[in-house]
């Protein structure tokens, strides 16, 4: 189920939400225009390399190349780094509701890639 399109697509809207809520926790975080504009963009460049370029070898849910390779257990935890950072960040900009739902579909989307977290794990 991890590999099934609808799913990646699902995935897709969670990475890039997620980012947006890195942008907008960077955002709230400057004090002056200059340092919001640079935590802003800057949070979410450093999340999107790090998610883009450390991959595991083969993963049948990306390309299958691994610019940086890197194992399935340090993958899993970068994506769960990742999606727990993009939750605590809407629930600390006061984004509670939004915050509890996304965390609701980023679990449920892991639990709909058992699969793939079983490929990660053994890997």
């Amino acid at each position: 189920m991890g590999s099934h399109p609808v799913n990646l697509a699902v995935r897709f809207v969670l990475e890039l939400s997620a980012l947006v809520a890195m942008g907008f926790w960077g955002w709230r975080q400057g004090d002056s225009n200059g340092f919001r504009v640079a935590l802003a963009v800057g949070i979410p460049l450093l999340a999107a390399a790090a998610w883009g370029t450390l991959a595991v070898p083969g993963d049948p849910s990306r390309s299958g190349s691994a610019p940086l390779p890197v194992s399935g257990l340090l993958r899993l935890a970068i994506e769960l780094a990742f999606f727990t950072f993009a939750t605590w960040a809407l629930f600390d900009t006061g984004a509670t509701i939004l915050s509890a739902l996304f965390g609701l579909a980023v679990a449920v989307h892991y639990v709909a890639s058992y699969d793939r977290l079983r490929w990660l794990l053994a890997r």
